[in-house]
């Protein structure tokens, strides 16, 4: 008799510092603390967030296995061998929700073509609450990761996205490097329309969240927002 095939179960994590409580429910929490076998972006920052779950397990006999950079079909089928087993796998990225935005989509396909159940689960997506709370257009939007670090293409990136922003009526959202935030911040200060709008959205879900929209004009002339090293959003809809 074939054994049945364990879930993958797609489990966000924290976007801070913050008590699972505030950000997860409870049988979120609960289906982490019960599964022993995970794939992670990041080895160290998996082991503190079960931590944070309050995993009742010790972590040294957990098996956690990072999602490697370059892989192929035989490294994913590998991974998942617990779950062809009957087991239980959770997927979870650095921060936020796996697979949006993150290589875990990479294992999620793979599942999915050998018949493993996938299971995503609720939590917080920065990409997602930035959005809501923007006040731009939600109904259409684009996820452009992070622009390139030299000046003159980053600011030819802005200005493509801007035109596309004001022609389709889409929301254009980027992150950044949190220790580049200022040099991303005064690029589209200085490159964007005064008309268009911008919204920051900074350390999500913890005590420090802080969210602003207004116009480009509107920030250019307001004091400049703290935003060194802090995990934040950058969303701009031109008019």
């Amino acid at each position: 008799m074939k054994t049945a095939c364990g879930t993958l179960y797609l489990l966000p994590v924290s976007l801070g510092d913050t008590a699972w409580s505030r950000f997860l429910p409870l049988e979120v929490q609960q289906t982490a603390a019960r599964i022993r076998t995970f794939v992670v972006e990041n080895a160290k920052t998996a082991r503190a967030e079960l931590k944070r779950l309050e995993h009742p397990a010790p972590l040294r006999d957990l098996q956690i296995t990072e999602l490697p950079e370059q892989d192929n079909a035989a490294t994913l089928d590998s991974l998942l061998t617990p779950a062809l087993g009957g087991q239980d796998i959770g997927l979870m990225s650095e921060a936020g929700c796996p697979a949006v935005a993150d290589p875990g989509a990479r294992l999620v396909a793979r599942a999915h073509a050998l018949g493993i159940p996938v299971r995503p689960m609720v939590g917080p997506s920065s990409i997602l609450l930035a959005l809501m709370a923007s006040g731009l257009n939600g109904q259409s939007f684009a996820f452009n990761g992070y622009l390139p670090v030299a000046d003159a293409e980053r600011d030819t990136r802005v200005r493509k996205f801007e035109e596309e922003s004001r022609r389709l009526k889409r929301t254009q959202i980027f992150i950044e490097t949190p220790y580049r935030n200022d040099r991303l911040y005064d690029a589209l200060l200085s490159v964007c329309q005064p008309s268009t709008r911008l919204c920051i959205a900074r350390d999500l879900t913890t005590d420090d969240e802080w969210i602003r929209s207004c116009t480009i004009g509107e920030w250019r002339k307001g004091a400049r927002p703290d935003l060194h090293k802090r995990p934040s959003l950058f969303l701009l809809l031109s008019a």
